[in-house]
């Protein structure tokens, strides 16, 4: 029904839920209905002994919950007062989208509370000149975030200049920030510009802040302090207009006390930190990251894969993703070359992500008294889709060629794409550019 159309409101029974979760993990058969409808506001119906459950489910992610037998007022209530929130909320997220350039706004969804925060703490900094610290996890997409404070700075039509300090030689570190002249070390055989240099009147990302060495940490300071630097040689001292976002996945607090970092430096780069949440305490974002992965798959690779395995998904939200965002990203695009069908399937995925889960295609049992006619019904209809979104992906989203692939004729073929919420528009070969 979900995927038919959109709904404001879904009431569900706390019983549908329990069905498929018993591990209480209330959250991911949330996220399986907001995959379909991310806007839905989901009311939970349950007895009045279970009430400890369904508050769980609204701690998930519910919006609230009522009790049977059900009260006509109290539902009248809940859904008027929940609307009412809408219409304040989606004033707000109005008012903040104005500030956020179209091209951003697709990175800045997010269901996450701990998310929320920071791209607050992002719109309230990037006007500003102020130094940016970004720690966090590998993977988070602490580069992303700079670009993004970049972008909506004052200096956003300067250049963006992003150095990744822990790939650069100790020897070398001093010469690609600040330069060199010509002459200044053995191999100098010219005069060379630093990246504080190149990044005059934009900004300057250093990632891995905490590799450079105790001599470029001196000049770095002098860049924070005094914004004037020198180039290896020379003795002309240059201004240094530029912005500094700084990043690190390891605790510059922790490396001052073991006096591997300057605590002056420590200071100067700390004025205003943004900690990122890794993807295991953001698992309700797991929808946008997937969508946009696969449009962006979709874009490069020239394939039209237009989904991801029920079971996939589940095996996500359990995954605690030690490589974040960065591995969600590898793993989509290993499973991408190796998928034949429409759907990303779990025999695409290493078998580790699923850890101890068993796999079994397709998710259509409830519980044990589910009739076999039940289930067959359930299975026909999961594979009916799947053939037919293949078919249709093979055919460029052609209906006459499709119905010939599948030996049914144009209108049986509209009337199961119309059950089954599958548009012609999402398969033909223009999608792909």
């Amino acid at each position: 029904m979900l995927g038919k159309r959109r709904y404001d409101f879904v009431f569900i029974d706390l019983d549908l839920l329990t069905n498929f979760e018993k591990n209480n993990d209330y959250n991911a058969e949330l996220q399986t209905l907001w995959q379909h409808n991310p806007s839905a506001e989901i009311i939970v119906m349950s007895p009045p002994e279970m009430l400890r459950e369904a508050v769980m489910v609204v701690k998930a992610g519910a919006s609230n919950y009522l009790t049977y037998p059900l009260n006509p007022e109290e539902i009248k209530y809940i859904t008027e007062s929940t609307y009412e929130s809408l219409i304040v909320q989606s004033e707000l997220d109005y008012l903040r989208d104005q500030f956020w350039q179209s091209d951003s706004r697709e990175i800045v969804q997010t269901k996450s509370p701990l998310m929320k925060k920071v791209f607050d703490k992002i719109r309230s900094v990037a006007p500003t000149k102020t130094t940016v610290l970004l720690t966090g996890e590998t993977g988070t997409g602490k580069g992303v975030l700079a670009q993004l404070i970049h972008k909506h700075s004052h200096r956003k039509d300067g250049p963006f200049i992003q150095v990744h300090c822990g790939a650069i030689p100790d020897t070398l570190i001093e010469s690609e920030l600040f330069g060199h002249e010509k002459g200044a070390f053995t191999g100098a055989i010219k005069r060379k510009l630093g990246k504080f240099e190149i990044a005059k009147g934009g900004t300057i990302f250093l990632d891995e802040i905490g590799t450079i060495t105790p001599s470029a940490q001196v000049k770095l300071l002098q860049v924070l302090q005094e914004g004037i630097f020198s180039r290896i040689g020379s003795e002309e001292t240059l201004e240094a207009n530029v912005r500094v976002i700084a990043a690190t996945n390891t605790s510059l607090q922790t490396m001052c006390e073991e006096k591997k970092f300057r605590t002056d430096l420590y200071y100067r780069l700390n004025v205003f930190p943004i900690e990122i949440p890794p993807l295991r305490e953001r698992k309700e974002d797991l929808p946008f990251f997937v969508a946009i992965i696969l449009k962006k798959l979709n874009k490069f690779h020239g394939k039209n894969i237009h989904g991801v395995h029920p079971e996939v998904m589940k095996a996500f939200y359990q995954y605690s993703w030690p490589g974040n965002i960065r591995e969600l990203e590898n793993l989509m695009e290993r499973a991408y070359i190796l998928e034949t069908n429409a759907f990303l399937t779990p025999e695409s995925f290493p078998a580790e992500i699923f850890g101890d889960q068993k796999i079994v295609p397709p998710p259509v049992w409830g519980r044990d008294s589910t009739t076999l006619a039940e289930v067959r019904r359930r299975s026909i209809e999961y594979f009916e889709k799947l053939y037919l979104a293949e078919i249709l992906s093979q055919k460029k989203g052609k209906i006459k060629d499709a119905a010939i692939a599948a030996g049914i004729s144009t209108r049986q073929l509209n009337k199961l794409m119309t059950r089954y919420g599958l548009r012609k528009e999402d398969f033909r070969e223009n999608k792909k550019k």
